[in-house]
């Protein structure tokens, strides 16, 4: 199985080089630094070789995050090492851009393509000391050239669904080849360390979710728009699909009801869907605006739609009361959505619909401090979200410390467990 997936990925590169070149052009890449996912020569390799070098792998913002709290405190304590970040996404890319600054010893590179030549050569003129793949990043062709390499291999917070153990399972002998490479795996909660035990990982353990570990990300929107939110009374939609956002729209107007001055944010799983949601928002007689990064918010706007990436954060800190999109839909039950995590450690209360999938035992956590409830329909959430303009502090500071403790609970046992390795 192992020759027939590097053929195939042998097969697909060129197809794969150019789709990331097209990729580039329309901005979905860096224009510059995309060929670090397909050619060796761009490999740019910057390490000093009487260090120690540690290789994070993570695919997006949520786990880069995550994986930066964890380096920090590895840092702390381990003053010989240098670290490398590998990332997937182009928002990830950014992030670290600004993060890092502050940081001599981290370096951040695209992850390249996974092809055995591309896997061979990074690992060649890396030279890494102790690699950390996160979450469901499981690529064959790295996996098999890192044991053969001879290095130790660590899977930090596994994230293995169902759903993606369904698939493992059609080639269950293949799959525990694959998985049989990792000399240690922390999985990021009870059913994936299941799933994962299944696929007969060694040295398996469960610690929790090392995202609840992740420092608070807090960015502030700039001070004109804050000015014009201050006279609304504001609620944000995140991640919102076709077909909520009119469970949005008639949640607004039942809140308007009570609230003529409610204000509605909708930031959309795809922001290529604002014109639409714009358009259906129109079909209601609302006065509806769509905001690029910069735009100043208009002061008789009754529904703010995102155009920009990378600001989410800045709406949870400054909206309370936030709603978490995907969960309504019965037809998007087995997909991934937003973790709930980020705006829970910035105080928000949080509204999700019965369709949270692959965040179910977060959910049921963060449901367990009253930071976060379920809601059925659009009277049930305008309700809530109605209370909680009467009483503002429903997520009190309380509740926030207890989140922060558990994150530190699991931040010291996942250094505990991979002291072992680093010593």
């Amino acid at each position: 199985m192992l020759h027939i997936y590097r053929y195939l990925t042998f097969l697909l590169f060129p197809a794969f080089v150019i789709l990331i070149y097209l990729r580039s052009i329309f901005n979905k890449e860096d224009q510059v630094r995309y060929k670090e996912k397909i050619f060796s020569s761009s490999f740019r390799v910057n390490r000093n070789t009487k260090k120690k070098l540690f290789w994070f792998h993570a695919a997006s913002i949520g786990e880069v995050m995550s994986i930066l709290t964890l380096i920090q405190e590895i840092n702390i304590s381990n003053k010989n090492i240098d670290f490398l970040i590998t990332s997937v996404t182009l928002s990830s890319a950014r992030l670290l851009d600004e993060k890092l600054v502050q940081y001599k010893n981290i370096t951040h590179r695209f992850f390249p393509l996974d092809t055995e030549i591309l896997a061979n050569n990074f690992l060649t003129l890396w030279k890494p000391d102790l690699i950390f793949f996160v979450e469901s990043e499981i690529w064959p062709n790295f996996l098999f050239k890192i044991k053969e390499k001879k290095i130790p291999l660590i899977l930090i917070n596994g994230r293995i669904t169902k759903k993606t153990f369904n698939k493992w399972e059609i080639i269950s002998s293949f799959a525990k080849r694959v998985f049989e490479n990792f000399d240690l795996c922390l999985a990021a909660s009870e059913a994936s360390r299941d799933n994962l035990e299944k696929l007969y990982v060694k040295n398996l353990k469960y610690i929790g979710n090392l995202k609840f570990s992740s420092k608070k990300n807090i960015e502030n929107l700039n001070t004109s728009n804050i000015k014009i939110l201050n006279n609304f009374k504001t609620w944000c939609a995140v991640s919102t699909h076709e077909g909520e956002e009119s469970l949005i729209i008639k949640t607004h107007l039942e809140i308007k009801k009570k609230y003529n001055n409610t204000l509605t944010i909708i930031i959309p799983r795809h922001i290529h869907r604002v014109s639409s949601i714009k358009n259906l928002s129109n079909e209601f007689n609302l006065n509806a605006q769509i905001l690029n990064k910069d735009d100043t918010i208009n002061a008789s706007t009754e529904i703010l739609i995102i155009n920009s990436f990378g600001t989410l954060f800045k709406y949870f800190n400054y909206c309370k009361n936030i709603f978490i999109g995907k969960s309504f839909l019965k037809k998007l039950a087995q997909v991934g959505g937003q973790n709930p995590i980020e705006a829970a450690k910035l105080g928000c209360k949080i509204f999700h619909g019965p369709y949270v999938y692959n965040f179910q035992e977060i959910y049921k956590l963060l449901n367990s401090y009253g930071i976060s409830e379920q809601v059925d329909n659009e009277i049930e959430l305008s309700n809530k979200i109605i209370k909680n303009f009467q009483n503002p502090n429903t997520t009190n500071r309380q509740q926030i410390e207890l989140l922060s403790i558990y994150g530190e609970k699991i931040l010291k046992q996942t250094v505990t467990e991979l002291d072992k390795f680093i010593r």
